[in-house]
């Protein structure tokens, strides 16, 4: 039995390469020697608090293996599975996943059906599993536009979680970094200018728009900005995905294909953003000498 403290230490007892640990108040279950030595780097006191994923390579995953795109989506659903599950159970505060971007309508016609299809039947499916693992759930993004069955689905989903009090996951559809911002600004002047009437007046008073009146009108409002972007198939870009939220983030990049992420590579990630110096643009203090 391998026993996880909140420093990272661990009591150890096996003989077997699979291990386990348990993790006060919910047990990540069975680990490998793999995840185990991730665990024994890995200090929880100081996780980050949002995590946001571009979840990226299920084409080329797919194509490697001479399949159809879709069965990279498909097979991308046991990564999202884990990287949810493990999260909620390390206690993160909110997970982002980015599924759908207001670019990808330009994708073939059958892929955007099947990515639906494949959206309402994972929701479905994994209520189950964000039920028992205590997880609120919200969708980022211009829902309205979405099919109505899909908002169906994305709307049930929402209510029927959100009496939960653990992580918030957010799935991120129908999104585009510059659309948020565009949809916080004019949020921001249709509210004044609805305040300006309200006081008998037909144009609002000139007034500058602050980082924090448009922080509050973001998708985002009431969640922490993300300290670790993660970023799936080694590719170099943000591609339009929280554009305002990530101006400190730390980016992890990975080379591995969206359905071959699984627990190790997020410890990884996690082991990995532990070691950076977050100075939010000011210098460190310089070492003392020792005398």
């Amino acid at each position: 039995m391998l026993t996880l403290r909140r420093k990272g230490t661990f009591d150890q007892y096996t003989d077997s390469a699979v291990l386990h640990t348990r993790l006060h108040p919910e047990s990540l279950g069975p680990v490998t020697a793999e995840e185990a030595r991730l665990l024994e780097k890995l200090d929880l006191s100081r996780l980050p608090r949002h995590i946001a994923v571009i979840m990226d390579g299920n084409g080329r995953w797919a194509q490697k293996r001479h399949l159809p795109r879709i069965a990279g989506h498909s097979a991308g659903t046991q990564s999202a599975r884990t990287t949810i599950e493990t999260c909620a159970r390390l206690h993160i505060e909110a997970l982002t996943l980015y599924a759908f971007s207001v670019e990808n309508w330009r994708r073939p016609k059958t892929e955007i059906e099947f990515l639906m299809q494949l959206l309402r039947e994972y929701i479905r499916k994994e209520m189950p599993l964000l039920q028992r693992n205590n997880i609120r759930m919200r969708f980022l993004g211009r829902t309205e536009e979405l099919p109505d069955a899909v908002r169906r689905d994305t709307r049930e989903a929402t209510e029927a979680l959100a009496k939960n009090t653990g992580m918030v996951l957010s799935i991120a559809l129908n999104y585009g970094g510059r659309s948020e911002i565009v949809d916080a600004m004019n949020a921001i002047l249709d509210a004044r200018l609805a305040q300006a009437q309200a006081n008998g007046h037909n144009r609002q008073p000139h007034q500058p728009i602050t980082e924090e009146d448009l922080a509050r009108h973001l998708y985002t409002a009431d969640l922490p900005d993300p300290d670790l972007l993660i970023r799936t198939s080694g590719e170099m870009r943000v591609s339009n995905f929280l554009l305002w939220q990530i101006a400190y983030a730390e980016i992890f990049v990975t080379d591995t294909l969206w359905p071959d992420f699984n627990r190790a590579r997020l410890l990884e990630a996690l082991v990995d953003f532990q070691k950076r110096e977050r100075r939010y643009g000011a210098i460190s203090p310089p070492a003392r000498i020792a005398r």
